[in-house]
């Protein structure tokens, strides 16, 4: 198999079709002051055994956001050909510049690669490896499994998500697979920017599109990185990629991953204002409508009162805010409430 389209600047010597485990660099150019040829190297490990499905694991899209990467790095090292029927393919690293400099954009261009797809193999290194992404790695895949959390800007309940795809037999298995990865929460949503994400070129093709929100707040979360471990796991084992039934009890005692969804704008609670906010909640908490959902402090300002703000919905807090000091229109707390299927009078933007 051709390692990539005449029209990718990326280069990859992968055989996607050999049986065993392959372990290389994608190379992708990056002409600079001190290396006129140089290039960026992108880890990407290929397993693959007989006949069966391709699973897709991606992580470090964003730098910033570790669990992901460090869950499927293990895997990467641990899966063996004789484990597998079917193909498994791993990138760890997707944004390596923006790991390096551990930030969510991208230290070469200051794009974030996860709002350029389809990307443009001329463009920007952010948009050159979208594209190459796009167009190289997705058309292998039955199921891509994306993996992040919120990195520095938020923390989040452990969960997986998903957007509420119109076609229904896809909507069905992205479910079920959810259920499968096992996270304590899956997310149903509508996003306030999605369609030139990763997942929205996922499911133009028709490919079972599944994401993670694994921790936040700047660290490693243990227990994200554990629930993202044996996530990958269940997924092989969905798929009837290697043998087993998905483990999906968790911490808490519950024997599954519950269903929810972020369908309307007015889950989100926005800052209208720059200031330091204080909130009152950590992810996972029962909140209600018109409860205080934190407050917007302007400390730089003697005897100034800070602006109350509240929750418009019921449910469980998805995302709360990560650093102290907001900007103007920054998401400060998401609202996830019990999943309902049928979205045809969703008022989602």
């Amino acid at each position: 198999m051709a390692a990539s389209p005449v029209n990718s600047r990326i280069v990859c010597t992968i055989d996607f079709d050999r049986e065993g485990r392959q372990a290389c660099y994608l190379r992708a150019p990056l002409s600079r002051n001190s290396s006129g040829w140089g290039t960026v190297e992108i880890p990407i490990v290929v397993v693959k055994n007989g006949s069966g499905p391709t699973v897709l694991f991606t992580g470090g899209v964003h730098g910033d956001e570790y669990e992901g990467p460090i869950a499927i790095s293990r895997l990467a090292r641990e899966l063996r050909p004789e484990q597998v029927q079917g193909r498994v393919i791993m990138m760890p690293a997707v944004n390596i510049p923006a790991i390096m400099a551990d930030t969510r954009l991208s230290p070469v261009d200051g794009w974030d690669i996860n709002r350029c797809f389809p990307g443009n193999p001329k463009g920007t290194f952010s948009q050159m490896l979208a594209h190459f992404m796009d167009s190289v790695i997705l058309p292998l895949a039955d199921i891509s499994v994306d993996m992040h959390t919120a990195g520095h800007s938020f923390d989040s309940a452990l969960s997986t998500n998903m957007h509420h795809v119109t076609d229904e037999g896809v909507r069905r298995d992205t479910l079920a697979a959810a259920a499968a990865f096992g996270a304590p929460f899956n997310v149903v949503f509508g996003g306030v920017d999605e369609d030139s994400t990763f997942t929205s070129c996922v499911e133009r093709r028709g490919i079972i599109s599944l994401g993670t929100e694994l921790g936040g707040w700047g660290r490693v979360n243990i227990e994200g990185v554990r629930i993202g471990r044996r996530g990958c796991y269940n997924i092989l084992k969905h798929m009837g990629v290697i043998e087993g039934s998905p483990e999906t009890g968790q911490t808490n005692g519950a024997a599954a991953t519950v269903h929810k969804m972020v369908r309307e704008p007015s889950a989100y609670v926005f800052s209208p204002r720059a200031g330091l906010f204080e909130p009152t909640h950590y992810v996972g908490a029962d909140v209600q409508a018109g409860e205080v959902a934190g407050y917007l402090h302007f400390i730089e300002d003697v005897d100034s009162e800070p602006l109350v703000l509240t929750y418009r919905k019921d449910g469980i807090i998805w995302f709360g805010a990560g650093p102290g000091r907001v900007a103007r229109g920054d998401a400060v707390a998401i609202v996830m409430e019990d999943y309902e299927d049928d979205w045809s009078g969703s008022k989602a933007d």
